[in-house]
């Protein structure tokens, strides 16, 4: 097992197989690997690109816990990235799922079911290289720490963040595990047992990643981009290199990016109504409500308080805090 303090991990020092695998708030079995609890299907993805991934200086990785926002901030930063490429009416946004125009490192470029030659398809894409993960910041690649990459990270209220996770992955739930009731998912987030978790671990490695290397991580909450999505859309262009001119922003490209992107475009494109990712996942699960505090729908008091007294236990002294919205 790696020792917490140990920026990235070495694959090769990994056990053949993993030490525990347990039922945890995921639509598969998942594996303790290198302190994280891992899907099963997907640890080899993880060894391949924790070995054979060779950043480059303008690749851009939008990292993030499961369910906070993923599908959004992927949309945004292709957008933005490929603004000068695509007009808005003839824009691959219009007739691919955000997901398929931006793949995940390790469950899809070097799963190992995927892409025989992950290393040929890499060196075949353009510039700049986009890519998404939900790794814990701890078991990226040494090259991507080492290079001029940049990562764009985001997270979302942790009570949100459950009810998603709860409701999306009881839709995914491989045979022959049965669906997750409410209150047996919930003591399973609490106790970290949660896809990529514990989410409070995988919120602090970026977090603290983003304090100490403000240009190599920009740390992003699913809130504030609700509440300021102009700020943030500008923010994300001047982060990666590309910032909007003053004719770009009076011609109203940022708020073109914004309405292509939003929550309500996405979810009617009949891509994501009717289609599917990697001919699994159905587009439309990726779309529920997009809403803050849901959370408050479902909770009882005393889930509440427990899941209060967590984040105030785990998240105490980091500076990183959300709001309730309820």
């Amino acid at each position: 097992m790696a020792s917490t303090d140990r920026k990235h991990a070495n694959v090769e020092d990994e056990p053949v197989f993993p030490i525990r695998r347990e039922r945890g708030l995921a639509p598969t079995y998942l594996c303790l690997f290198q302190e994280f609890w891992c899907p099963d299907l997907f640890i080899e993805g993880v060894k391949s690109f924790q070995k054979c991934f060779e950043a480059k200086d303008s690749d851009v990785v939008v990292a993030s816990f499961p369910k906070t926002g993923t599908t959004w901030l992927i949309a945004l930063t292709f957008a933005t990235v490929n603004r000068k490429h695509f007009s808005a009416e003839n824009h691959p946004l219009l007739t691919s799922n955000p997901h398929t125009l931006v793949s995940c490192l390790e469950s899809k470029i070097f799963f190992v079911d995927e892409i025989h030659d992950p290393l040929l398809h890499l060196s075949n894409m353009l510039e700049p290289r986009l890519f998404s993960t939900h790794t814990p910041f701890t078991a990226l690649p040494k090259s991507l720490n080492e290079s001029n990459a940049k990562i764009i990270y985001i997270c979302r209220n942790p009570f949100d963040t459950f009810l998603s996770a709860w409701i999306y992955f009881n839709k995914l739930m491989l045979k022959p595990l049965p669906a997750l009731e409410l209150e047996e998912a919930f003591e399973m987030f609490c106790d970290g047992r949660v896809i990529f978790g514990p989410w409070w671990s995988h919120m602090l490695g970026y977090w603290k990643e983003s304090l100490a290397r403000p240009n190599k991580v920009l740390f992003l909450k699913y809130e504030d981009l609700k509440e300021n999505v102009n700020f943030h859309v500008k923010s994300i262009a001047e982060f990666l290199g590309c910032p909007f001119t003053a004719e770009e922003e009076s011609d109203g490209d940022i708020e073109s990016i914004m309405k292509l992107c939003s929550f309500e475009k996405m979810k009617d494109l009949e891509v994501n109504v009717s289609g599917k990712l990697d001919k699994f996942i159905d587009n439309k699960l990726f779309f529920r409500k997009g809403e803050i505090g849901d959370w408050v729908n479902y909770f009882s008091p005393s889930m509440i308080t427990k899941l209060s007294k967590v984040i105030e236990e785990k998240l105490s002294g980091s500076g990183l805090s959300f709001k309730m919205y309820a």
